[in-house]
């Protein structure tokens, strides 16, 4: 690659980095160390590299000491791993400073990380983005060695996506009228149709997110893992969509593919759920109460973002929520986080925490009201729970019964409450 074309862009990314407008997130991030972002396509992993680089020059860097590239500029395609030393070379000829370098979605040049092992080996501070799960594969921790931190990167909160809309929640606010409505007709518009950043730029958001969902699905899955079973992951993505209440096992996925006209093998559909995981399409939770091989083989599955879910559901409303309750879970506690099917079914478990969760669309049905009730109840005598939750779509109150407390919340109130836990962003 031509070193002039380098140095111009190298020019042209401090400026745009410069120039850039976000909303501010709440991650910290340590001043000495390297990161890798990873997340899910358009889930703000290149707008934190920019509050980065906004907070090092508030901290007293100069923007001539950032090297910002990203490797999906069309100019920039065919990239391989003897470029990026001339990427370095060319800074340097320039600048006299040691530059701190940030690497947008790096993961698309082969052996990406021997040169950012490279650099942090003779002292460069590297930040690296990519969409990929693969780069917290085994081999790649093994090159990188320790030196890098993993920040994982979620699609906004509700509260980033309130702030993202400029409306601000002062103390009381549950008791003011005009902003509680605004809140619910927010969170109903985050609720059916997401909270990927990019999303809020677009009046047409069904189209947006179906072209983000067709890059993901041929770029991140069909091509990068040469798949030539095509209506096999697709169907494999729509059947998980369809059973996100449910445990599914691997040998029943092959047999509801396979019926459906797609030969398919439980083999490869084990290679195929880790690819959409690794794509950050989805993520997975296990059974607390299952043996081992159960715990690997029968899982439930929830999609990273609830706008890419609804894509394929038609009555979507309590797939939705359970599905967002996930994600929030998933925020909060992550390996920690279970369901327990034996016997009884809970929907979500945090062991360590003595926290149940049922999630329920509403509980007018009286026999839903006892079915939740009952569930929990058994639970916490095995399992003697510190705290029980049954979360609704709008309902509030709490539940006392055999001396125990039950908590009825709703999504919105309860996706607004801080966890005494860090989550990731």
């Amino acid at each position: 690659m031509e070193k002039e074309l380098i140095k111009s862009l190298i020019i042209e990314y401090q400026d745009f980095a410069l120039n850039q407008d976000f909303i501010t997130r709440p991650f910290s991030l340590e001043d000495k160390a390297n990161y890798v972002f990873v997340g899910l396509r358009r889930s703000g992993k290149s707008y934190l590299m920019y509050q980065q680089i906004h907070h090092l020059i508030q901290e007293g860097h100069s923007i001539e000491e950032i090297c910002y590239i990203n490797f999906e500029d069309d100019r920039l395609v065919g990239l391989q791993l003897n470029d990026l030393e001339q990427i370095k070379r060319a800074y340097e000829e320039m600048f006299t400073y040691k530059p701190i370098f940030f690497l947008d979605e790096i993961q698309l040049i082969p052996s990406w990380e021997k040169f950012t092992r490279r650099l942090v080996d003779t002292g460069y501070q590297v930040y690296v983005t990519g969409s990929n799960a693969q780069m917290l594969s085994s081999e790649i921790a093994t090159t990188l060695g320790g030196r890098f931190l993993i920040q994982e990167v979620y699609p906004y909160s509700f509260s980033e996506y309130l702030q993202a809309q400029q409306i601000s929640l002062e103390k009381n606010w549950q008791f003011k009228p005009s902003v509680r409505s605004q809140v619910a007709r927010s969170f109903n518009d985050y609720f059916h149709q997401g909270a990927l950043p990019e999303l809020l730029l677009f009046k047409d958001k069904r189209s947006w997110l179906r072209s983000l969902y067709q890059k993901i699905f041929f770029g991140d899955l069909i091509a990068r893992y040469e798949i030539r079973n095509v209506n096999a992951m697709r169907l494999l993505i729509k059947k998980l969509a369809e059973s996100v209440k449910q445990p599914s096992s691997y040998t029943r996925l092959a047999n509801i593919i396979s019926t459906a006209g797609a030969k398919v093998g439980t083999q490869t559909i084990i290679d195929y759920i880790n690819y959409t995981e690794e794509s950050w399409l989805i993520f997975s939770i296990n059974n607390f109460a299952s043996r081992f091989a159960e715990k690997e083989s029968n899982k439930k599955y929830y999609f990273l973002d609830n706008g890419i879910l609804s894509l394929f559901l038609f009555d979507p409303e309590t797939s939705l929520l359970e599905n967002q309750v996930a994600i929030q879970l998933k925020k909060i506690y992550g390996e920690q986080l279970y369901f327990y099917n034996q016997n009884i079914e809970i929907d979500f478990l945090i062991p360590d925490e003595g926290l149940a969760i049922q999630v329920s669309y509403s509980l007018q049905d009286p026999e839903t009201e006892k079915r939740e009730i009952g569930a929990l109840l058994k639970a916490d005598a095995f399992l003697h729970l510190k705290r029980m939750m049954i979360i609704t779509r709008d309902e509030k109150r709490t539940i006392q019964v055999q001396e125990r407390t039950i908590e009825v919340v709703p999504i919105w109130e309860w996706i607004l409450t801080p966890s005494p836990h860090k989550s990731s962003v």
